[in-house]
């Protein structure tokens, strides 16, 4: 995508953003809603955990094809099909809250997204030009999910308490319809042409023959496990603790206003931020935080754990995609997007299911615990990684 000037690519990236909090948005709403439903309707913590689990269940089938196709696409078609899907999956959940629809809902929704951003972080990767400033794009970026872990659960949980849950999945499709809008304000990237054709083809999987890559991968999962952990896991204890849906929202939101904030600050620190002492830190911080977190019963004191989470998660975001844009070949970042999606949603498919069996059989208290355990190993991966980039 070419750069005419710093007007034209700011304004590309502030609508990369937008577009992105439509989808993401929708997602974290949904994320909420769809558990508070459920226990609302008396469900246990097995059938939550299989809701959640769905969330993931097409993003894991779908990922690496979606990054082959931006790879010769580009941005528009990938985002609008993933516009498309989040939008389908919310109206489902409006017009049926059969358990079996909400399955369905969560499906399409976390395709949606999971598409939506393999589009934006392969682009946005691609207009850096250096490390530092790759740097920088992804802490703008990763405002995106910030702003849209605020706007999803408070909209959603207002919506609950002074409407019906009906209106709140009504109000979530609004938002991957303002990311189709979004999408026309992206300059126009030329197809890159067909590669030529091997008798032995390049398959995705073999990206994890490398070292640096295997070990962000699996950052990258603890992330996504860590945020699954919590969405599973906070609307139980918060019912626990007879927390308000609109009380639980705000816990969220927390999380999106802190991590939100740090994502600002990288920016005018880049040139002093190393990835692997941010990652080190922030997988050692949070993993502090789901230890305690069992221990609390107000909403204030919940937020400010909330709010620590979203401080290292969000520093650690940006450190992790701007060294897998470092380490994966040029030509092949969008695929490379589409193997982290699917490793990270294969987790996310299988660990709810985990946390339901954990919560079923030793309650809620025990999922923090695990979590705040594998967030230390990975600490211990972070550190092992080189201090500096292989390759520009």
């Amino acid at each position: 995508m070419a750069r005419s000037g710093r007007f034209s690519f700011g304004w590309t990236l502030l609508t990369l953003v937008a577009a992105q909090v439509g989808l993401h948005g929708c997602l974290n709403g949904m994320r909420m809603t769809v558990p508070l439903l459920a226990v609302s309707e008396s469900r246990g913590p097995a059938v939550i955990g299989l809701l959640m689990a769905l969330f993931a269940a097409f993003p894991f089938v779908l990922a690496i094809p979606a990054g082959r196709l931006v790879d010769r696409r580009g941005y528009h078609l990938g985002t609008r099909i993933g516009a498309l899907l989040a939008l389908a999956g919310a109206a489902l959940a409006a017009s049926a809250s059969h358990v079996w629809a909400l399955g369905g809902a969560a499906a399409l929704v976390g395709a949606g997204s999971a598409v939506g951003m393999i589009s934006l972080q392969r682009t946005a990767g691609r207009l850096a030009r250096g490390e530092a400033e790759r740097l920088r794009i992804f802490s703008w970026v990763a405002l995106a999910p910030s702003i849209a872990t605020f706007i999803g659960p408070v909209l959603a949980g207002m919506l609950i308490d002074h409407v019906s849950y009906r209106a709140a999945f009504v109000g979530l499709a609004l938002l991957p319809l303002g990311t189709l809008l979004a999408t026309t304000r992206v300059p126009a990237e030329a197809p890159r042409a067909p590669a030529k054709r091997t008798d032995t083809p390049p398959k995705a999987w073999d990206l994890l023959g490398d070292r640096d890559l295997r070990r962000l991968f699996f950052i990258n999962w603890l992330i996504a496990a860590c945020w699954d952990a919590h969405a599973f896991a906070l609307p139980i204890l918060g019912h626990e603790r007879g927390l308000s849906a609109s009380a639980i929202g705000t816990v969220l939101a927390s999380y999106a206003v802190t991590s939100a904030a740090v994502r600002l600050a990288i920016p005018f620190l880049a040139e002093r931020l190393q990835p692997r002492w941010v990652m080190t830190g922030a997988l050692t911080l949070t993993a502090s935080v789901f230890l305690l977190y069992p221990w609390l019963d107000s909403t204030w004191a919940m937020a400010a754990c909330a709010g620590t989470i979203g401080l290292g998660l969000g520093a650690i975001q940006p450190a992790v995609m701007s060294s897998l844009h470092t380490f994966a070949p040029p030509e092949r970042q969008g695929e490379a997007l589409g193997l982290r999606s699917t490793v990270i949603h294969f987790s996310t498919l299988v660990m709810p299911l985990g946390f339901g069996a954990a919560g079923a059989a030793l309650g809620v208290a025990p999922v923090f615990w695990m979590t705040g355990a594998a967030l230390s190993a990975g600490a211990w991966a972070a550190f092992g990684l080189p201090t500096q980039a292989r390759h520009d």
